[in-house]
């Protein structure tokens, strides 16, 4: 029989209960005079303005899990720590014992999104035409198609086997009935074939809604494959979506190169103080859009009364919401990261020099976590108030909550190439950044036998290797690690993994592998800390290694010393997934 707790799941969505006010109405952010009926009697679709009201009410949903897909990628996992004035959902969160009560875990939001999808698309007719001869529906569909694939994807990696339901329940009696349960690697196979055929289908485009470009609110089909394919284990194919997406998605302007945003020092500065700041920009000019680096974001309102407001700026930061108390902050697994790097300099005098290991304010090694995170102490006034801490994530200044951007792309292109078998390419992607150049020079003499689909990677080559000219440098793009650690492409300290002494060619080429795996791990923590992917790289490195400590004992070491009860309890994968049917 249906537990108790899937009952109310699939009772939340059909018709007279949330599915219903989805269907009637959209709120918030994206239209504010939008409580009139949206559908016929019989809810068909069959016109324009259908297909409007239909995905922004699709929209509307997913803006009900913004929050918990940071949180839950991030909380449960190693790079912050939670202050004294955390609420309890997020304590229960952190310490891997989530009620069925707390408001991060409810799989009913995730399934009012999967019915609004299963509706559209049993209704919408792909083959209708306006009077322009113009598909109707096509860009909508495909667009819906990839919400739904994003969606199931978010529940498997989070409650391991979910319903899988890919029909509307438009009744109460339907939701009674028995369904079939999916595990990851069901979801995967099941929407890479699902979505694959709508992977070259533009974007709809809305224009711009309040000041927000609307195409950042939909998912690339090609990078959900990506993803899909990467959780699946076809690495080459993964690869293949990854790159895809990079050099099409925006024609001529696409996405490669590899933007030059980053956080230096002055090389002008010899007292390793004065910081350069390219970076941590991005995150906040959404309306510019500049670097091209955000993908899509879930839209948030700008103030609490508007019904769409994220937390997580009051979660994040120090604000008059929160009486200026905090409930994340860095942890101490992050600083250790941060600090172990080694930053490397270009000096005026035409010289690569490593940075002292013993600066304060976050600012050894790695520079990304100083951009990202400050914080004062002492006595000072914020708004008319005296307090006596303040605290910033630059990540978490605007309304709208950030999913993908291109810098992940680029990292999990990596992950896919290493694991195809290929980590010098990998690795390259971290060092100097890749074109056409380095792929002859550092990649296809490596790998005679695959040189035909090696090639397949058109990379152009447009200065992307850091160039020495007369005591200067120019450059177009670069490594990833350069991003916080200098000139990553002179660091001596930062080669490829090898053991020589490896003679068999195949164990030589695991070794690489795998140490070329945890250098992507650590860079994309470097780069991507605090935007809700950590936990999900940890489980996926884990469950491809079967070897549940990778994860467990990262999580367990988040405050800088292991927490032996929380290793244990790790140590049994059963316990990373939250419990759907209590």
């Amino acid at each position: 029989m249906i537990t108790t707790r899937l009952y109310k799941i699939l009772v939340a969505f059909c018709v007279g209960g949330a599915f219903s006010a989805a269907l009637t109405s959209c709120s918030g952010f994206l239209y504010d005079d939008s409580d009139q009926i949206i559908y016929a009697d019989d809810h068909s679709l069959n016109s324009d303005a259908d297909t409007l009201w239909s995905v922004t009410g699709i929209m509307n949903k997913m803006q009900a899990v913004a929050d918990r897909t940071i949180l839950l990628g991030e909380v449960r996992a190693d790079l912050v720590s939670l202050t004294g004035d955390a609420p309890a959902a997020l304590q229960q969160m952190a310490d891997f014992n989530m009620s069925a009560e707390n408001a991060y875990n409810q799989p009913r939001d995730y399934y009012a999104i999967i019915n609004n999808c299963n509706f559209f698309l049993s209704r919408a007719d792909t083959a209708l035409r306006d009077g322009r001869n113009k598909h109707i529906f096509l860009k909508e569909y495909a667009a819906v198609k990839a919400f739904r694939a994003w969606t199931y994807l978010q529940l498997a990696l989070n409650y391991r086997r979910v319903p899988f339901i890919t029909e509307p329940i438009l009744a109460e009696e339907e939701s009674e009935q028995q369904f079939t349960r999916y595990d990851l690697q069901q979801v995967c196979q099941y929407f890479i074939a699902d979505i694959e055929p709508y992977a070259d289908i533009e974007l709809p485009d809305y224009q711009k809604i309040r000041n927000t470009d609307s195409r950042l609110f939909y998912y690339p089909i090609y990078v959900l494959l990506g993803d899909l394919n990467l959780w699946a284990g076809n690495y080459r194919a993964a690869a293949e979506n990854y790159y895809k997406y990079l050099s099409t998605h925006n024609g001529t302007n696409s996405s490669y190169p590899l933007s030059t945003n980053a956080v230096r020092f002055s090389n002008n500065d010899s007292h390793w103080t004065m910081m350069l700041d390219t970076w941590s920009p991005m995150f906040s000019d959404e309306e510019a859009q500049s670097s091209s680096e955000i993908i899509t974001m879930i839209p948030g309102d700008s103030i609490p009364s508007e019904g769409n407001y994220s937390l997580l700026r009051d979660l994040f930061n120090t604000t008059e919401n929160n009486n200026y108390r905090a409930a994340i902050r860095p942890s101490q697994a992050i600083i250790n990261l941060s600090k172990a790097q080694k930053y490397c300099q270009f000096t005026t005098g035409g010289e690569f020099v490593f940075a002292p290991d013993n600066l304060s304010g976050n600012r050894s090694g790695d520079l990304r976590l100083a951009a990202a995170y400050s914080e004062e102490n002492g006595q000072m006034m914020k708004n008319g108030k005296t307090i006596d801490h303040f605290a910033a994530f630059t990540k978490y200044q605007t309304a709208h909550v950030h999913v993908l951007r291109r810098v992940m792309v680029y990292l999990r292109l990596a992950e896919a190439l290493n694991r195809a078998g290929f980590p010098r390419f990998a690795f390259q992607i971290l060092k100097q950044g890749i074109n056409n150049n380095v792929i002859e020079n550092e990649v296809l003499p490596y790998y005679p036998a695959d040189e035909a689909w090696l090639r397949t990677f058109d990379f152009p080559n447009i200065a992307y290797i850091l160039e020495t000219t007369a005591g200067q440098l120019t450059e177009n793009t670069m490594g990833i690690h350069s991003r916080g650690c200098g000139y990553s492409a002179y660091n001596t300290a930062y080669e490829l993994p090898d053991d020589a002494s490896i003679t068999d060619e195949a164990a030589r080429l695991q070794y690489q592998i795998e140490h070329v795996e945890d250098l992507i791990v650590d860079e994309s923590a470097l780069e991507l800390a605090f935007e809700g992917q950590r936990f999900y790289d940890l489980m996926r490195v884990a469950l491809r290694r079967g070897t549940p400590d990778y994860l467990a004992s990262r999580v367990a070491r988040r405050t800088g010393s292991t927490n032996t009860s929380l290793l244990q309890h790790l140590s049994d994968s059963n316990n990373w997934y939250l419990n759907l049917d209590n």
